[in-house]
């Protein structure tokens, strides 16, 4: 039996079609020029009088007595200026007394003074824009959010992850000066990690004509006629247009179908004209259009086509926009797990938090897609978003790199505030061709066991249903079996906690997945303890749980692997991230359960798993060889292979040669001493494969790589910098915590700087935007510096050095 959702997936950009259309519709990225400064949580009177007006905000529209930052004749003149996304929790201290979920920055309850930011704009409306339809849209703002335009109080919105839109074509001086403040309040933790605060993610001000298509109001999916005939897809095109206008308005719709290359491939408009839609109000149409042969978004060919809306009143073309889409099927089974496009695939998944070093919460896109990049080097496919909304970009990179995704609302509940979030990210994320599970919940432990549970979660799924027919939904469970009963998708957070076999014979039509599982990491190149610092060793290396397992990230992977009825499963996490550091405290500052550090640097545990999860060949020996100090200890040195066989050699010594058993390591006990540790691997009795891990020196010589050596000069690309330190026989030294000073010339920005260390404390980047050098200290060998475009095309240089070692240079290019 299979359980099928089948979609096309398309993510508006609202990009313009035609030279007509062009003066109806702008998407204009808002981003640049902001004004910011905290206000105070404590005080009205301390937060610029926020509120305190004789005749404030609330009690007048746009009152004459409007003193505070919303005010046109506010003195903003001592505030700095800072470019969006931001996240200014980024620059705050750390402190032991402070949240230990949100990594012991100074936010929060107990620090009134840094808890609000406010955010002030000002812009220009040519006169011409008089009578179009104009909105802001903000994708994310952390949290508790109130905007005002001009003066007039726009709305409220308590969420940090959901993306706001506010109509402000009456509010605007058309021809003139226009003012948009915003302020942030951080005091109320939405989450158990760090979530950063302010406007993290991108704000836009849209145009077009009063007659237009609604924000997220296009909602393509597909249906394949013939089943397991993927030849020929039929594509549903929902469109959603509203008339802002004053008088009644007519209307018809075309859709253009182009692939990649930008060749026509579909075409269909509307049956007939809407007529008479009146004013204010809106009209949803659906047409269907055929399409032969479809190119198939997958994980390894993940196509993306065009849809070209062009929105018609009579003959006169008054608004058109572009969206990306791609064309896919997917389908759950009970008893063979997941399946895209008629092929089975097994979910090789992480979970993710949204924060990088340098920048908090508040990451450009370029970083985004580097994240995911660094991901699928070890084979993975799906991420779960943990445990939020996702920013909107981060998804169009799943899309474009092939991730899938499951996609997690805040909030578990069925009143307004709860389903109004949920609906308003499947509205928005629902053409997104990677995503392929709604969930509404993780880890509700005062709800899991009880029946109050699987009330809450039917009512929640068939609201995703009623939104988006064509994914299932899924809720995820740290033990309770209630709240799973009516899932589409049973979510188990970890298999030491849910009976998953149980649950099989209880319900044997379940489709279910490993929404969570022990990835048993630990600091990056740390063997042994180190007490009060902050770091620790992986549990993989001590016995682990009820079975005392060795390396117990084998325990998830394994028995998901073994059990085809199970779709796959997701690793907590694929990088760390700040906060919530158990079972570690402060100076800790944040979780070292990832499977690459908080820069993305790989863990060994990351090789286990490129070993299991890919065809590439893998040999990755551990621990490193540099354990001063630990001379005559007894080591146990692992191997992670996917070879058939593994020979080790011990400083000269050769050692049993061990067959590698599925999904699993290898392991020989040996006495430390400097020298050298050689393994071969073997296939089919042949030898495919060495690698040795050496005593080095200490570090000689800086090794400088980006990510790409080309980026924009948009003003927003970022090239991502691995700094690490070599011995003179150019061997990473892998115990090197050296200080780096770095400077930069050419068209650049220091955006930001880390090392992965869980118990960094420093500062993050300059306190001065326009810096020109920084410094940060490697940590275990390694160090990142991320540097942004700052918008004029030409070579920019990084220069870095540590004291006596030779000075290290990259040359970077910026191109239109």
């Amino acid at each position: 039996m299979y359980k099928h959702w089948i979609l096309v997936i398309a993510t508006v950009l609202g990009v313009t079609l035609s030279v007509s259309a062009q003066s109806q519709r702008e998407r204009i990225l808002f981003d640049n020029d902001w004004q910011f400064a905290f206000g105070n949580a404590s005080s009205p009177e301390k937060d610029f009088g926020c509120g305190t007006e004789y005749f404030n905000y609330l009690t007048k529209a746009a009152s004459i007595h409007n003193t505070g930052p919303y005010s046109e004749k506010f003195d903003a003149s001592s505030w700095k200026t800072v470019d969006l996304p931001h996240d200014w929790v980024v620059d705050l201290p750390f402190a032991p007394e402070a949240s230990h979920s949100h990594g012991y920055k100074t936010v929060g309850y107990k620090y009134p003074e840094t808890s609000v930011g406010w955010y002030r704009k000002t812009f220009t409306v040519p006169q011409e824009d008089l009578g179009k339809h104009i909105w802001l849209q903000f994708d994310g703002i952390f949290r508790d959010a109130r905007v005002w335009v001009n003066g007039f109080y726009l709305g409220n919105e308590p969420s940090g992850y959901a993306t706001q839109v506010y109509d402000i074509s009456e509010y605007l001086n058309y021809g003139g000066e226009n003012l948009v403040c915003v302020r942030a309040d951080a005091t109320l933790e939405e989450g158990w990690f760090y979530e950063g605060a302010g406007i993290y993610r991108h704000v836009w001000l849209n145009k077009s004509a009063p007659l237009h298509v609604v924000p997220f109001g296009t909602f393509i999916s597909a249906v394949f006629p013939e089943k397991g005939n993927f030849s020929k897809a039929v594509l549903n095109i929902e469109t959603t247009v509203k008339n802002d206008g004053l008088a009644l308005a007519d209307y018809h719709l075309k859709h253009t179908l182009k692939d990649k290359e930008g060749r026509e491939v579909g075409l269909v408009a509307s049956d007939s004209a809407v007529l008479g839609l009146p004013a204010k109000q809106e009209s949803t149409t659906t047409v269907q259009m055929a399409v032969e042969n479809p190119n198939l978004w997958s994980t390894e060919s993940p196509y993306i086509y065009n849809v070209y809306t062009e929105v018609y009143s009579g003959d006169r073309l008054v608004d058109a926009y572009t969206t990306p889409i791609g064309i896919r099927h997917i389908a759950f089974d009970p008893d063979k797990g997941f399946f895209l496009n008629g092929q089975h695939v097994k979910l090789k998944g992480v979970n993710m938090h949204q924060d990088h070093p340098g920048v908090g919460s508040g990451i450009p896109d370029a970083l985004q897609a580097y994240r995911l990049k660094e991901l699928k080097k070890f084979g993975c496919n799906a991420y779960r978003a943990s445990h939020n909304p996702m920013t909107p970009e981060m998804l169009t990179a799943c899309d474009t790199l092939g991730i899938l995704v499951i996609e997690e609302n805040r909030l578990t509940g069925v009143n307004r505030e709860h389903i109004d979030l949920l609906q308003r990210m499947i509205r928005r994320d629902r053409n997104h061709p990677s995503v392929i599970l709604w969930s509404v919940g993780n880890e509700e432990w005062g709800i899991e066991w009880k029946e109050t549970g699987t009330r809450i979660a039917a009512s929640m799924r068939e609201y995703c249903h009623r939104v988006d027919s064509t994914r299932p939904m899924i809720v995820a469970s740290s033990s309770g079996p209630a709240i799973l009963i009516p899932a589409d998708v049973a979510g188990y957070n970890y298999i030491l906690q849910n009976p998953v076999e149980q649950h099989r014979k209880d319900y044997p039509q379940r489709c279910a997945l490993g929404s969570e599982e022990t990835s048993g990491c630990g600091t990056r190149g740390v063997y042994f303890d180190q007490p009060g610092t902050g770091r620790m060793v992986a549990h993989n290396r001590r016995p682990n749980g009820p079975d005392s397992l060795l390396n117990c990230i084998e325990r998830g992977w394994k028995f998901y692997d073994e059990r085809p009825y199970l779709a796959g499963l997701f690793y907590w996490t694929g990088f760390d991230y700040r906060g919530e550091p158990n079972p570690m405290k402060f100076p800790a500052t944040g979780s070292q359960f990832g499977i690459l550090d908080y820069c993305g640097f790989p863990k060994d545990e990351a090789y286990y798993l490129k070993a299991w999860w890919t065809d590439e060949p893998v040999l990755h020996i551990l621990p490193h060889w540099n354990l001063a100090g630990h001379e005559g200890d007894s080591i146990d040195v692992w191997v992670y292979s996917n070879c058939d066989e593994v020979q080790l050699t011990v400083n000269g010594k050769r050692l049993e040669r061990k067959a590698m058993p599925k999904n699993g390591h290898l392991s020989w006990k040996v006495v430390y001493q400097p020298g050298s540790v050689k393994a071969v691997g073997y296939n089919g009795g042949k030898k495919v494969l060495t690698k040795t891990v050496e005593t080095t020196g200490e570090a000689a010589r800086i090794v400088l790589s980006a990510d790409r050596p080309v980026i924009k000069a948009d003003g927003r690309d970022v090239a991502v910098f691995r700094v690490e330190l070599q011995d003179r026989k150019k061997r990473f030294v892998p115990t090197a915590c050296d200080r780096l000073d770095f400077t930069v010339e050419g068209p650049v920005r220091i955006l930001g700087v880390g090392n992965g260390d869980p118990a960094y404390r420093d500062r993050e980047r300059p306190a001065d935007p326009d810096a020109r050098s920084y410094q940060v200290n490697a940590f275990n060998g390694l160090a990142q510096i991320l540097l942004q475009s700052t918008g004029e095309a030409g070579q920019a240089t990084l220069t870095v050095r540590s004291g006596n070692l030779p000075v290290a240079t990259y040359v970077l290019q910026l191109t239109d």
